[in-house]
C-alpha cells in the first residue's frame, strides 16, 4: 500500500540536487570573481541571478514538502494505527486462548508491559531527535554569528584580518592598518602621501604621491607584488586608504578591465552592457545598433552572427577565446564610456593592430587610460610613467621620447645579453666534456631543461 501511494521521490530528489548544484555554482562564481564584480559595481545583476536560482530551488523543495505531507499522513496511519492494531490483535490472541491463568491477570500484564515499552521508546526517540536538532542548530548559529560580526566590523570600518600576528603589531604595522586617510570625490585622481598597505599588514609602498588629470594617460609598470593591483583596489574602494589624502572619481566614472574579464550569466547583450540590466540599457535610449557599432570597433562583429544574435545564451567563459574575452572587456568600456579606465594587461592576447585601434578609439572617446603592461607597443599611447621597483620605491615622470628611448635601450641590452646565453652554455658543455667533469655537465643539462621547459618562461 505504501509503495502504491509513494510519489517518485528518487526523481524529485535528483532534481533537487541538480538545482542545489546550480545554486552553489552561482555562489562560487560570485566568490571567485568578487573583486572584479565589486569594481564593476555589478551587485544588482549578480543578486538577480542568485535570486533566480534560489527561487527555482525553493519552488521545487516546496513541491517535495507538499507531497511529503500526504505521504507522511498515509505512512503514519498505516504504520502507527493500522499496523499497530493488527499487531495488537495478534498479540492479544494468547490472552484469550491461554487458560492456565486468569483473564484479568493476563490482560493486566499485557497492558502494563506494552505501556512501559512504548513510553520508553518514545522518550528515547525524543531525546535523540532533540540532541541531533540542537547540534545542527548550533552549527548554523555559529556561522551566522561569525557572519554578523564581519558585517559589524565592515560597518565600523575595521578591515584588519585575523592573520595579523603579534610580530607585525610590534613592528608598528597594526597602527598603520588602523589609520584612515582622507578620501574625497573629484574630477581627477590624486594620491598625496597615501601608503599602499594590504589588509594583512604588508606595507608595499610607504608613501605614494602622483596626480592623473583627465587626458593624462598613465603607463604603470613594475615587478609582481610591487603594489600595482593594490593601488587599483584602494582606488576602487575595495581596500581602505591607511593615511594621506586620496581624490578619486565617483563610482561609475572609473572602470576596471583585468587580464581575464568576468563574463556573467545571460545573453550576449548582457556581456557587453554589464553591469547594466536590460532595463538600464533601454533607459539610456540605446538599441542593438549601438552595440553593433561597438562590436565593430573591437573587431567582434562576427561573434554576433556566429552565436545567433544578441539574445543567444551560452556558457561564455568556454565559448569565447582568450582574445575575444579581452575584446569584450574593451567593448564594455566603449559602452559605458567612463572618465577613467584601468586596463590591467587586458590586451595581452590581442593582436597589435587591433590593440592599437582600440587604444586610439578610447582616446578619441576622451577616456583617460591607466594601463598596466610590459608590452613596448603600448608606450606610444601614454604620456606618463608610474614605475615601481618592487622594494617600496617608485617614480612618476612624463613619458617623453627620451624616456622611451632609455627604456628601449635597456630592453635591447637585456635581449643582447640573453641572446649570448645559449652560446655560453654550449661552450661550458664543451669544457666540461674536455675536463671529464660529469657533475658539471649534468648541472648544465639541468639548467637548459629548466630554461626551456616552460614556454611561458621562454617567452
Amino acid at each position: 500500500m505504501l509503495k502504491f501511494v509513494s510519489p517518485p521521490f528518487g526523481r524529485l530528489v535528483a532534481r533537487q540536487a541538480q538545482l542545489e548544484g546550480e545554486f552553489r555554482y552561482a555562489h562560487s562564481r560570485l566568490i571567485t570573481n568578487s573583486e572584479e564584480i565589486a569594481f564593476y559595481d555589478g551587485h544588482k545583476v549578480e543578486k538577480a541571478h542568485l535570486q533566480h536560482s534560489y527561487l527555482r530551488l525553493i519552488k521545487h523543495m516546496n513541491k517535495i514538502f507538499k507531497l511529503r505531507i500526504f505521504y507522511n499522513m498515509a505512512e503514519g496511519f498505516l504504520m502507527k494505527y493500522f499496523w499497530s492494531a493488527a499487531g495488537l490483535l495478534m498479540i492479544a490472541i494468547p490472552a484469550f486462548t491461554n487458560t492456565k491463568s486468569s483473564v484479568s491477570a493476563r490482560t493486566q500484564d499485557f497492558i502494563i508491559a506494552r505501556g512501559l515499552l512504548i513510553s520508553a521508546a518514545d522518550a528515547i526517540e525524543r531525546i535523540m531527535s532533540s540532541y541531533k536538532e540542537l547540534t545542527e542548530l548550533t552549527g548554523y548559529t555559529t556561522r551566522v554569528a561569525e557572519m554578523i560580526n564581519v558585517f559589524r566590523e565592515v560597518h565600523d570600518g575595521k578591515y584588519q584580518k585575523t592573520v595579523v600576528n603579534a610580530a607585525q603589531t610590534q613592528n608598528g604595522t597594526d597602527s598603520i592598518i588602523r589609520q584612515r586617510g582622507e578620501v574625497e570625490e573629484g574630477e581627477l585622481i590624486q594620491f598625496d602621501k597615501v601608503p599602499i598597505v594590504s589588509p594583512n599588514g604588508d606595507v608595499l609602498v610607504e608613501e605614494l604621491s602622483f596626480t592623473a588629470r583627465p587626458g593624462m594617460h598613465v603607463l604603470i609598470s613594475g615587478p609582481n607584488g610591487c603594489g600595482k593591483s593594490s593601488l587599483f583596489r584602494i582606488l576602487g574602494g575595495l581596500w581602505p586608504a591607511c593615511g594621506g589624502r586620496l581624490i578619486k572619481p565617483e563610482r561609475g566614472r572609473l572602470f576596471y578591465i583585468p587580464q581575464r574579464p568576468y563574463l556573467t550569466i545571460g545573453t550576449l547583450r548582457d556581456q557587453i552592457i554589464y553591469p547594466d540590466s536590460q532595463e538600464d540599457f533601454e533607459k539610456k535610449g540605446m538599441d542593438d545598433s549601438h552595440l553593433d557599432e561597438i562590436m565593430q570597433w573591437v573587431h567582434l562583429r562576427h561573434i554576433v552572427r556566429r552565436e545567433g544574435g544578441w539574445n543567444s545564451k551560452n556558457d561564455w567563459q568556454d565559448v569565447l577565446s582568450g582574445g575575444e574575452k579581452q575584446r569584450v572587456g574593451m567593448a564594455r568600456i566603449f559602452y559605458h564610456r567612463p572618465a577613467y579606465a584601468i586596463l590591467d594587461e587586458c590586451t595581452s592576447a590581442v593582436s597589435i593592430d587591433v590593440e592599437g585601434f582600440m587604444y586610439n578609439k578610447a582616446k578619441e572617446l576622451e577616456i583617460t587610460l591607466l594601463t598596466v603592461t610590459h608590452r613596448p607597443s603600448l608606450w606610444k599611447y601614454h604620456d606618463y610613467l608610474l614605475q615601481f621597483d618592487g622594494e617600496g620605491g617608485w617614480k612618476f615622470e612624463q613619458l617623453s621620447d627620451a624616456a622611451r628611448g632609455t627604456l628601449k635601450e635597456e630592453k635591447t641590452q637585456l635581449e643582447a645579453q640573453l641572446s649570448g646565453v645559449p652560446a655560453m652554455q654550449k661552450r661550458l658543455r664543451q669544457l666540461c666534456e674536455l675536463l671529464g667533469e660529469s657533475s658539471c655537465l649534468s648541472n648544465v643539462e639541468e639548467e637548459e631543461e629548466e630554461q626551456f621547459s616552460d614556454p611561458s618562461d621562454e617567452e
